[in-house]
């Protein structure tokens, strides 16, 4: 009852983390909520080749009120660029769709071998280098750039995380400002996960090796412990990223993920 109680607390503690950081950087937080999906997945014995999927799937659905509430504050500080979501959100929504049918393709280890390695990448970014040198003063308009947006659907779909984490990072190198990227990125959030929700509710459906109290590779209990505290943090994230430094939050982040990155490897390693 104890090893309960406190996967339950850390499940409640990374739902606050997630919302803080969905708001602070414009990230889904699903880079927080994976892991520790994952281990409680683990803890309760689920198949590790569908784990994963759960956690991926599960963080996805978490990731719908977040963007909600996190693109709500950030508009609310005018820092949503919808020109852009204009032009790039159906080839995002292509590329989640897409990507969740490519996640359900391989078995969970392959997806915890992915999301360590870019864990990692978005880890060393954070504890080594400090923003992005602005390659352009406005986002390009040509056919290839399209490229980018679809990439970053099928990305995100695949590894539950709302795409923030790669369309910050892709639009401050266009020249758009950190705060306003942060807070489009938020938005996209939303693109992402409705789509890549109900691809991963359809693609699950019926499989005997899911846990109690899942729809597709939902889990209801996961969203129901998540999701809550992600929505009430998400607002204060956003204040605070209009108002303080994030270097020691960055830097934490970067610690964080090393971590996590770690026990995915060995996930991916282990027999």
């Amino acid at each position: 009852m104890n090893e309960l109680l406190l996967l339950a607390l850390a499940m409640l503690a990374a739902g606050g983390v997630a919302g803080l950081l969905a708001g602070l950087f414009g990230i889904g937080g699903g880079v927080v909520v994976v892991p520790i999906m994952e281990l409680a997945l683990a803890f309760f014995g689920v198949d590790a080749a569908i784990r994963m999927h759960i956690a991926v799937a599960t963080s996805l659905a978490i990731i719908i009120p977040t963007s909600v509430s996190s693109t709500r504050a950030h508009h609310a500080h005018g820092a949503v660029d919808f020109e852009l979501v204009k032009r790039w959100a159906f080839l995002v929504l292509v590329g989640s769709i897409a990507g969740t049918f490519v996640a359900d393709s391989v078995h969970g280890r392959v997806l915890s071998g992915v999301f360590a390695v870019f864990a990692f990448a978005v880890a060393l970014k954070l504890i080594f280098q400090d923003g992005n040198k602005a390659v352009t003063t406005a986002v390009p308009r040509n056919a290839a750039v399209l490229a980018i947006p679809f990439a970053i659907g099928v990305l995100s779909s695949m590894l539950g995380i709302g795409g923030g984490t790669i369309s910050v990072m892709v639009m401050t190198m266009f020249g758009l400002p950190i705060h306003r990227a942060v807070g489009t990125a938020a938005l996209f959030g939303l693109v992402i996960s409705l789509p890549g929700t109900l691809s991963y509710v359809y693609l699950g459906f019926g499989d005997a090796r899911l846990p109690p109290y899942s729809i597709g590779y939902i889990s209801l209990v996961g969203f129901a412990l998540v999701a809550p505290m992600t929505v009430m943090a998400a607002p204060l994230g956003a204040r605070l990223a209009h108002g303080l430094s994030q270097k020691a939050l960055r830097l934490a982040f970067g610690a964080f993920l090393l971590a996590a990155a770690a026990r995915m490897f060995y996930q991916y390693v282990s027999p």
